[in-house]
Formats: C-alpha cells, structure tokens, sequence
C-alpha cells in the first residue's frame, strides 16, 4: 500500500524519547538533532499557542508550576526553557519527516479565528510540506478536519484518546478522511496491560486499518514490541528508545524505504 510510510518506520517520540534522554529535553532542537542521529526515520514535535498567539514545543497542558502555557507569553514560555515552534523545526533535517502533533484548548472553540491554534499552525504545515514528508495528528476531530481543508496536501491523523479501546480509532480516521490512524499499545492490550474481554488482536487491527485503506502506527515504548508491531505489519511506530528500536527492527528484518 502506497502512502505516507514505508515499512516500519521509527518516529522519535517528542524528540529522542519522553523526559531528558542522554541530556537532551523532550520536544528541544537538541532532542530532534539527537533522534535523527540516533536513525529516527520521524520525529514527533508537540505544539502549542501562548497567550500572545506564538506556537511552542511542550506536551503538557501546563507546566510544572501549574501555569497553563495558554496563560502565558512566549516571553514566560521561553523563560521556563520552552522552545519556538521555529527554531525546532530548523533542527530536523529535511530528510526527516515531521510527526506534527498539535494541543488544542478549550478557547479555540470560541476565539475569533485569528486566535485559534490552527489558524497559527497552518503556514507552518503549508512550508514544511514543500520541504520534507509531513503529517498531522490530533485528539481534535476540529482541528483535523481544519487542516484537511486549509492544507489539503498535509495527511492527518486521528489518534483517539490513549485507553479508549482501539474499535473506534479505524472508522473514526475513516469518518474524518484521515488516512492514517494512530493507536496506543495500551489500547491494544499492551505494553503490560492484560487483554480485555473483546479485544481485538494487533494483527486484527492492523489488517483491518489496511482493509479500510489506512495507514497504521502506534506508540510503543519497548524495542521489542516495536519488532512485534512491525511484524504484524505497523507501517510506524512512535518510540523513546530509537537506536534500541532501529537495531531491534533491523534484527528482524522489518524496516524498509519510504513509500
């Protein structure tokens, strides 16, 4: 199947991996120029807007402190070791693709337009998708269906929210014409949570993403697991350990060129 990925490719996760991995912060210049030495084929920035509509690089909601970075400049932002959506994506190199996934709030449901965190992000994803390979994610149906129609070049991807049981992600991504869908280990069963009653297997799930003409990734946090997806046939895994997940995937004869 011809799509965004090629066989098992490795998506750094915000970077080299969650936390500080070998010195380097998650979702840092230094983190991504660490994930694509390390052999990441991706990387994963998360993306946020400040109170003075500029984009960030942080996962959470907040920081540390409780301070929601929604409330603050990017003046506060960078003062607590935030870095600018720009200066991150100038330390991936354009022969890395961008995982792109973007945190709305609450306010981008009433804001004026000008405002929303999509508004912001879409000049961004118009740029980098001359450049490089290139997709969004989002646990916002909104902001997805935004950028299907303000950057209709860019593939999306719907990534229900962690725990929710993997059944709903495939016919979701295909309700919204995301043509990649983005599951979690947990939801599947994995990544040391006993199998549910009812639930459906990796390779069930995969098969029937592909059926239903998706791609497939997931995160996965253990290298051996990450070979166990790729066996089933995830085009993408999202890991934090990328050089034990490079080595585990080329030991099993499972990575491949870009499609």
């Amino acid at each position: 199947m011809s799509g965004v990925f090629g066989t098992a490719e490795v998506i750094g996760h915000r970077g080299a991996g969650r936390g500080v991995v070998d010195g380097a912060r998650e979702n840092t210049p230094a983190s991504f120029e660490l994930a694509a030495r390390a052999g990441a084929d991706w990387v994963e920035i998360d993306v946020r807007r400040t109170a003075d509509d500029r984009l960030v690089l942080f996962h959470n909601a907040a920081l540390d402190d409780g301070r929601a970075v929604v409330d603050l400049t990017e003046a506060q932002c960078r003062e607590a070791g935030l870095a600018g959506l720009e200066e991150g994506l100038a330390a991936v190199p354009a022969e890395v693709g961008l995982d792109v996934d973007v945190k709305t709030v609450m306010e981008d449901g009433v804001d004026a337009p000008a405002r929303r965190t999509l508004a912001l992000v879409l000049p961004f994803l118009r740029r980098e998708a001359k450049r490089r390979r290139l997709f969004v994610c989002s646990f916002d149906p909104g902001l997805l269906l935004g950028v299907r129609e303000g950057a209709p070049g860019v593939a999306t991807a719907w990534m229900p929210y962690v725990r929710n049981p993997a059944d709903s992600a495939v016919p979701g991504a295909v309700g919204m014409g995301c043509p990649i869908v983005a599951v979690d280990a947990r939801a599947l069963g994995l990544a040391g949570e006993a199998a549910r009653p009812g639930r459906r297997s990796l390779e069930y799930t995969v098969e029937t993403a592909h059926r239903s003409g998706l791609e497939i990734i997931s995160w996965c946090p253990d290298p051996a697991d990450a070979a166990r997806f790729a066996g089933a046939g995830m085009d993408a895994v999202v890991v934090d350990d990328v050089p034990g997940t490079v080595a585990a995937l080329e030991g099993a004869g499972t990575t491949g060129e870009a499609g």
